[in-house]
């Protein structure tokens, strides 16, 4: 074979060079401007040329970057969604699309429950989350794990789906948590038998322990939804395994007065007195609740006598009054718009050793609001502020306030709210900047609505443009320009005539005070 020519050579090895954008290499390749001679050039370094090693670029891939946990909950909860809960995505299709699609993810209890909120509309396809979660040698189920299941198919209220999720874990694996959102969603959905009923075949079914604290939390579920009924067969068919105590008795009391029956724990009150059992403050306070609101309801003039009647109740068998008792009262008084008997009410907390709390300061605060008395509802947010409550007058506060002030055409006052809302370090949310934009657009402020939309955009609140409607009573009403029509001469004789007549009129002698005729 013929041998090239070192000029041949080296073009051949620019060719082959230029292909590829290598700086490396290309440094490598001796070149010289001059003419090139005819002798053989030493080629020793064009030998070593395959030792050198190629750039990243060439040589692998560049692998992506891993996703943030926000970016991989969205994902998954976007394939989940993906899967119509239909008799085709079993549980265990769903498990190894999963697994094909997101091979090297080690599952955390944040990611689980950032899936499960936003997988709301997924339904029983979350049962193949569940199986892919098993399957992950990483991943290992614990109590609030399941707890997280519970609550999402309790929502639903697919509790099926919620047994078969805490029958996957071991047994060993739930606890209180578990046990809890269990309850609850029972409870909240209606079920009161069918949460007495977990109760009871919680350890034979679940492995979750039978005890007295688990008793309580099942009561005090079953009580503030006002199934007293439901409780009070419970704790007594239950009688001799776990015996009641004093703050299960207050618990019942409280159930049977959220149900409104008051005769009921009056009953109760007196079975327990009758059994040697002390009944709280707390008990008490469920009581006058319910004395309040059943006078409301009927009689609001007897709102006082029946009050004052359980406060002598509470002070015959020794019971304190405490800031909750007050709050009570406060508040009842507050929705039958007898502010000022609160007022007098708050001021008279020291006698029994009580100071208000946020809640009392709140409730007084939006009733002032209430009766357009602005000005002393900003002086009770100082005086909050100046009790160590500040921490209270949180974003929901605030907008409680501009609610009211809204509501009642406060407009200019609600605007210094909001501008006192944010001197607090309370930034405003959507809901916020479009109730004070409605509000101005239908007073026809439309500048100062625009103004307050520009701030939302700059802060970056995810406001969006609407159709307002403009109150007709604040409509600037066109005057009536008046026709320059030429008075006729019936019309020019009747004015004169009238202007006559009131000079005729004002020469006439009035006759004097006592001169008068007396009729």
């Amino acid at each position: 074979m013929r041998s090239l020519k070192p000029l041949q050579l080296r073009r051949l090895l620019l060719r082959c060079v230029s292909t590829s954008s290598s700086p490396t290499l290309q440094t490598l390749i001796p070149f010289s401007s001059t003419k090139p001679t005819h002798q053989i050039p030493n080629t020793s370094h064009f030998l070593s040329l395959p030792h050198f090693s190629l750039p990243k670029s060439f040589s692998s891939s560049s692998s992506p970057p891993p996703l943030d946990e926000s970016q991989l909950a969205q994902s998954i909860s976007s394939h989940l969604l993906h899967h119509q809960p239909d008799s085709s995505s079993d549980p265990l299709s769903v498990a190894q699309s999963l697994q094909s699609t997101f091979p090297h993810v080690n599952p955390t209890p944040s990611l689980l429950l950032s899936v499960l909120n936003l997988s709301a509309e997924a339904g029983r396809t979350v049962l193949g989350f569940n199986h892919w979660l098993i399957q992950n040698p990483n991943f290992h189920h614990t109590d609030d794990t399941l707890s997280y299941f519970v609550d999402y198919f309790g929502r639903r209220k697919d509790f099926k789906a919620a047994h078969d999720v805490i029958l996957s874990a071991p047994r060993d694996v739930a606890g209180p948590k578990t046990l809890a959102a269990s309850i609850d969603r029972l409870v909240r959905a209606g079920r009161p038998a069918q949460a007495v009923s977990f109760f009871e075949k919680m350890e034979e079914d679940y492995g979750l322990k039978r005890d007295k604290a688990a008793l309580r939390l099942v009561v005090e579920k079953l009580c503030e939804n006002g199934f007293a009924s439901n409780a009070e067969k419970m704790v007594k068919g239950l009688v001799n395994e776990f015996f009641p105590d004093e703050y299960v008795c207050d618990l019942l009391i409280k159930g049977w007065c959220v149900d409104g029956k008051l005769e009921e724990a009056r009953r109760l009150a007196g079975e327990m007195y009758r059994g040697g059992f002390e009944i709280g403050t707390s008990a008490f306070n469920a009581i006058l609740d319910c004395v309040c609101k059943l006078c409301r309801k009927k009689d609001p003039f007897r709102l006082h006598s029946e009050a004052e009647q359980i406060l002598v109740d509470m002070d015959f068998h020794g019971v304190p009054r405490k800031v909750e008792t007050f709050n009570v009262l406060i508040t009842n008084l507050c929705k039958i718009r007898k502010t000022d008997d609160a007022l007098n009410l708050f001021h008279r907390m020291g006698e029994w050793g009580c100071s208000p709390n946020e809640t009392t300061f709140l409730e007084l605060i939006r009733s002032l609001y209430q009766a357009a008395r602005v000005g002393e509802g900003d002086e009770m947010i100082d005086r909050m502020k100046s009790a160590g409550f500040g921490e209270a007058l949180d974003k929901k506060a605030y907008f409680g306030f501009l609610k009211i002030l809204c509501g009642i055409e406060r407009i200019d006052h609600a605007l210094s709210v909001f501008k006192k809302m944010k001197e607090d370090g309370c930034e405003p949310g959507v809901k916020s900047y479009d109730l004070l934009m409605g509000k101005l657009y239908a007073h026809n402020r439309a500048d100062r609505a625009t103004a307050l939309f520009n701030e939302a955009q700059k802060k970056g609140v995810p406001v969006t443009h609407k159709t307002y409607q403009v109150d007709p009573k604040y409509l600037k009403k066109p005057k009536a320009k008046k026709e320059n029509t030429r008075e006729t001469l019936p019309e020019k004789m009747a004015r004169k005539r009238r202007r006559l007549k009131q000079i005729r009129l004002s020469f006439v002698k009035k006759p004097k005070k006592g001169m008068r005729r007396a009729y």
